[in-house]
């Protein structure tokens, strides 16, 4: 058998690991292995592919390592609901967790709401602080402003 055929495998092993991972480490690794099996064409000795594979693994890696970067940051993706965080809105249904009723007007829209303290019912016409989002649901918690405002 030919070492041809071993660094074959060794590209196709690193190519489908990087399509499981898609981390974009294994995919450098298989560019290597078929760098390596052209060479094993022309170089029969086994310690010189052998180097030849991990340097230009580690070539590979260390320059295209910035593109990568580059083209693929792994930024967190702010969505419409990141904006409502921390907007006040007005109760316009009781806010009730333990019924699992309540509604809150927030820049117009009307949104189902909870509680956040799960003890705490909230009455209608109270202005409220949105503190997280669950789901589909707003919740909310009392504003420091204590003025009731009518929806």
């Amino acid at each position: 058998m030919g070492m041809w055929i071993l660094w074959l495998i060794v590209a196709g092993f690193f190519f489908i690991l990087e399509i499981a991972t898609t981390g974009f480490l294994a995919m450098w690794l298989g560019v290597a292995g078929l760098i390596t099996l052209a060479l094993s064409f022309f170089v029969d000795n086994v310690v010189i592919q052998v180097i030849v594979f991990a340097v230009s693994s580690v070539i590979l890696i260390l320059l295209t390592k910035p593109l990568v970067k580059k083209f693929i940051d792994k930024k967190t993706i702010p969505t419409n609901t990141d904006s409502l965080m921390g907007k006040e809105g007005i109760v316009i249904q009781t806010i009730d967790n333990i019924k699992s009723i309540g509604q809150v007007k927030l820049q117009g829209e009307v949104w189902s709401a909870k509680s956040f303290d799960d003890d705490k019912i909230i009455e209608k016409g109270t202005q409220v602080v949105v503190k997280d989002i669950s789901g589909v649901k707003l919740v909310v918690e009392e504003s420091e402003k204590t003025e009731e405002i009518t929806a």
